[in-house]
């Protein structure tokens, strides 16, 4: 077996054994998660992830393990998005918190079996036509520069979105979760619940985010195992960083903007490419990605947590910092 064939058989084994540890060990069915537990989750998947990434490193050498956690660290910053979606989207159906777990599992996997596939086509672009990679930078300054500068009154509305509106058109839906069931009869006909609803919005919702954050990872590594295993690791702690942080998740008031500097800084070394090639080495170039990421993220977060929000009274701003 060659590095390849061992790296993957490696990941897929600690996929397994760990969606078992995960899944049999540390959750229960129907059972509210606390915060107690989402943490423990939450410090079981990222040291999953970065043990990994001793990994790779031994075995794919520094720079192939310095773009794993870059490529980690983008996917992982960004699901925090996804994360304030989830949240409405569970908010707009009603769905009861103890179904929160298992709601989330299927959706998480559906958008683990849509992300590999696209993840797919998009390598395959990548290498019969290069020049689709200077889209995908064009792409992320465009996105970068509108999430940056979005207006926060614009909240994404659930049950306006073209996903529901579809599966309203072409599907029977039930205004309620049939017991926890995903589809029951009515009439001796099927009928599909809400919860049937929520799983292929967040799957389709996660895809959506896929379009920026993938090309944001090809823009950091080009190795497909990189950009697999970087993604499929930041998608299955996803579960857990939920309950995590649902309660708080609002209050990163400037995390979009770091997300946003991140994918222009992608952006423009896509669109730049040739000439840094030529007065920058690669090696150089992975850790100044690395080094972009972590201090646009964590700067944000730390800037989210002390800087009053613009048009927030002050009293309002200390307790929110007391609350945290």
């Amino acid at each position: 077996m060659n590095i390849d064939q061992i790296s993957y058989l490696v990941f897929a084994l600690v996929l397994l054994g760990a969606l078992f540890f995960d899944l049999g060990l540390m959750s229960k069915k129907n059972q509210t998660v606390s915060i107690r537990q989402a943490l423990n989750q939450t410090f079981f998947w990222v040291g999953l992830a970065l043990v990994f990434f001793v990994f790779v490193w031994v075995e794919r050498g520094q720079q192939v393990a310095l773009e794993y956690l870059s490529a980690y660290l983008m996917e992982w910053s960004l699901s925090i998005d996804n994360i304030f979606v989830f949240i409405l989207i569970f908010s707009a159906f009603a769905v009861k918190e103890k179904n929160y777990g298992r709601v989330l599992l299927i959706g998480i996997l559906m958008a683990i079996v849509f992300r590999i596939l696209f993840i797919t086509v998009g390598v395959v672009l990548v290498e019969k036509f290069h020049w689709i990679l200077y889209v995908f930078g064009v792409f992320l300054v465009y996105t970068g520069f509108k999430m940056f500068t979005a207006n926060e009154e614009e909240e994404f509305n659930p049950k306006e979105s073209k996903v529901y509106l579809f599966l309203k058109r072409f599907l029977p839906l039930a205004p309620h979760d049939g017991g926890g069931k995903f589809m029951i009869r009515e009439n001796g006909k099927p009928v599909y619940t809400t919860l049937f609803v929520v799983i292929i919005m967040l799957a389709s919702i996660d895809l959506i985010f896929a379009l920026d954050s993938i090309p944001a990872v090809m823009g950091i590594s080009r190795d497909r195992f990189v950009i697999y295993t970087s993604n499929i690791f930041a998608v299955l702690g996803l579960r857990s960083l939920f309950f995590l942080l649902r309660g708080a998740v609002s209050k990163f008031d400037y995390l979009q903007q770091g997300i946003a500097i991140v994918l222009v800084f992608i952006g423009v070394k896509m669109l730049g490419e040739h000439w840094i090639n030529q007065w920058m080495s690669k090696p150089i170039q992975v850790a100044a990605s690395l080094g972009v990421i972590t201090t646009c993220i964590s700067g944000s977060i730390f800037y989210s947590l002390f800087i009053q929000k613009k048009g927030l009274p002050a009293d309002q701003v200390d307790d929110r910092i007391l609350n945290k």
